[in-house]
């Protein structure tokens, strides 16, 4: 297995390691790290990594292995390949990543805006959307980015805590999205808590630690899609 170091600490740029396999398809897998894998709606970090004599294998996106147990690491075409055993340094590509913790929790505040079942998602580098099931209703723009905004200005603490199978069970409400489960079987699931009562929700993906990181919103496109469904856009001001 590998240890996921980014769900403890997503501010972690780098890590050492240990090489423990290499796939059929030739991903790397390692026995900690500090890249994201592509799961939520968020894509999988990626940057390089950099063996004791300095040689790098640079990495494009990073994956979970089908029984969601360990993290692969593909390399970008053409990158030589480290060794099992072989002892060396992770880096995830900083820039990237730290937009898209902006983006993602940024994000959740939508869901906070406007409070309607989430039917899908995905978080990108500067932007992202949410598509809610809405019915009729329509969206008031300039009152939902003075909103957003308002609440990124809050500076509210982003904290995570866990809770059983069982207890998220006797709780359906805190499940916002009804296209992306919380992930199971580890017998408990992480809930991404904003301020003391802003928002509260099972997440696995990758936050800012203060809702002043975000910055400024821009709200994009808000587009129909089918009968009932709204597709809203946001984006990074920067």
């Amino acid at each position: 297995m590998s240890t996921p170091l980014f769900r403890d600490d997503a501010y972690l740029r780098t890590c050492d390691a240990e090489v423990v396999g290499i796939n059929e398809r030739g991903g790397i897998i390692l026995d900690r790290t500090v890249f994201y894998a592509t799961g939520g709606g968020q894509p999988g970090d990626s940057g390089y990594l950099e063996l004791e004599d300095g040689s790098r294998t640079e990495i494009s996106t990073t994956v979970y292995d089908e029984d969601k147990t360990s993290i692969v690491h593909v390399p970008a075409d053409g990158q030589p390949l480290p060794s099992k055993g072989t002892r060396l340094t992770a880096h995830i590509d900083w820039t990237r990543r730290y937009r898209m913790m902006r983006v993602h929790t940024a994000l959740h505040l939508l869901s906070v805006a406007l409070p309607f079942p989430v039917t899908g998602g995905q978080i990108g580098d500067a932007e992202g959307r949410l598509d809610f099931d809405m019915g009729e209703e329509t969206v008031d723009k300039e009152a939902l980015i003075g909103e957003l905004n308002s609440l990124a200005a809050g500076d509210h603490e982003v904290t995570t805590e866990w809770i059983t199978d069982a207890e998220l069970d006797a709780k359906p409400d805190l499940v916002k999205t009804m296209s992306v489960k919380p992930p199971r079987g580890s017998g408990r699931v992480r809930l991404v808590r904003i301020g003391g009562d802003v928002d509260l929700q099972p997440c696995g993906g990758t936050h800012v630690s203060r809702t002043s990181e975000i910055g400024t919103l821009v709200l994009g496109k808000i587009e129909k899609k089918g009968k009932q469904n709204r597709r809203v856009r946001i984006r990074l001001a920067d």
